[in-house]
């Protein structure tokens, strides 16, 4: 049986162990595997890790930032990655040495967060419901490919697990240095991912439903905003300079929303074209980005009116199942190939959405209120874009806490009996 004290030796050991073999195991993959990971073509970039790589060695060797421009500087992807990845091929090199070290640093947060997961678990549900959720974690197959592929996801996921826990200190103790921190993590993680940059949101909910006053609650706002302002003005000047306009995150922005109309990948049934002749099946996804957002508009406005329930299901459950039942594991590392794995994502899944709805209604629902909160925002914030497993990773580990909750509380349940009969014992005796 886990522990269920948190001060017990074998739950410090355990999780201490499980830490250990998410980082041992996941170093190990990453270094026998290699460039097994790799996405896309090295030599003819055509996926977004290459392109990384690509965009990292011209900011070091020409000091451009470029993506999808060849040398030309643009303002198509957030600056994180190629400025991460480049620090890591100054130091180790910018061929395959670079490479390694960036991936042998998402091993270490893959560690990390095993410990972010467990003390997640451990404020909102129980120690043991956290070592429960590590320990799901820990047998999770697409973290491990996370580990070795050259994306932002391994990154992004590290910094929302430590959104989640600064949200829940801060609930707590209320100080200023607290949100300070959010506004900085607020911001790192915009710099991946700037869809990000609302989190900050969530605390009016919970200032609200805690009552906190209105002088408070506008500092710590303004002080959250501040910080967050201040470590983006560089990606800022840096676009006025550069373009002599201003672009807030990324000139990109359409493309994802009109992606996201295509329902399974489909082009819009036949009648489309004949109301809207302007467009042809063949140019309807080519073509500037600032167009993008109006084709999208378009395509919408013509489902909606034609086949409602169909759009109405995309756009809210399709997404759903699109970012949360189809697992990020393009590359399977073996024995799980990515048929078991698939099937191991639904069912986890179910357990997920069970743990979920018995949350609702055994758990206080105000002391996970930040749980819900970033679970929420971080999906609803992806049903107007282009849903997909990549997108969903991230929010797995907020999940699978749901899931763990739920047999933290059937064990708890299974123990009561035997604690009452045991006490009738001692008390007959």
């Amino acid at each position: 049986m886990l522990p269920t004290t948190e001060t017990s030796r074998s739950h410090r050991r355990l999780l201490a162990g499980l830490i250990a073999l998410v980082g041992a195991l996941s170093c190990i993959i990453v270094l026998m595997y290699h460039d097994y990971f790799l996405l896309g073509d090295p030599v003819q970039p055509n996926n977004d890790d290459v392109k990384y790589i690509q965009s990292a060695r011209l900011l070091l060797n020409e000091g451009v930032l470029a993506y999808n421009t060849k040398e030309r500087p643009s303002a198509f992807i957030m600056p994180g990655m190629p400025v991460l990845l480049g620090g890591f091929m100054a130091v180790f090199g910018q061929e395959q040495g670079g490479v390694i070290a960036f991936r042998l640093y998402q091993c270490l947060l893959q560690a990390f967060s095993i410990y972010l997961i467990y003390f997640i678990g451990r404020k909102v549900f129980s120690p043991r419901a956290g070592l429960i959720a590590a320990i799901i974690s820990a047998f999770y197959m697409p973290d491990y490919f996370a580990s070795g592929v050259i994306l932002s996801e391994g990154t992004f996921r590290t910094l929302l697990l430590l959104l989640v826990c600064v949200t829940l200190i801060a609930r707590e103790k209320n100080r200023t240095w607290l949100y300070v921190l959010i506004g900085i993590l607020t911001a790192a993680a915009a710099y991946f991912k700037p869809h990000a940059s609302l989190y900050p949101a969530v605390f009016l909910v919970i200032w609200y439903v805690d009552k906190l006053s209105w002088r408070q609650a506008v500092k710590y706002l303004s002080v959250m905003t501040g910080v967050y302002v201040l470590l983006l003005c560089p990606w800022w000047i840096r676009n006025w300079l550069t373009f002599h306009e201003w672009i807030t995150f990324t000139n990109s922005g359409g493309s994802p929303f009109l992606l996201g109309t295509r329902i399974y990948g489909q082009l819009p049934p036949p009648g489309f074209f004949e109301e809207y002749p302007r467009y042809s099946p063949e140019t309807l996804f080519q073509g500037a980005d600032h167009t993008a957002v109006q084709k999208g508009l378009d395509i919408l406005s013509y489902g909606l009116r034609h086949e409602p329930l169909k759009y109405i299901y995309w756009l809210t459950l399709g997404r759903w199942i699109e970012l949360y039942f189809h697992p990020f594991y393009s590359r399977p590392i073996w024995p799980i190939t990515r048929p078991i794995m698939a099937a191991l994502q639904i069912l986890l899944m179910l357990g997920n959405m069970a743990g979920i709805a018995w949350a609702m209604f055994k758990r206080g629902f105000l002391r996970l209120l930040p749980l819900w909160l970033a679970l929420g925002y971080f999906t609803v914030i992806y049903m107007p874009f282009v849903a997909f497993g990549r997108y969903g990773y991230p929010n797995m580990a907020l999940l699978i806490l749901f899931a763990a909750g739920l047999i933290d509380g059937i064990l708890a349940y299974r123990q009561t009996p035997s604690l009452k009969t045991d006490r009738r014992r001692t008390s007959s005796s």
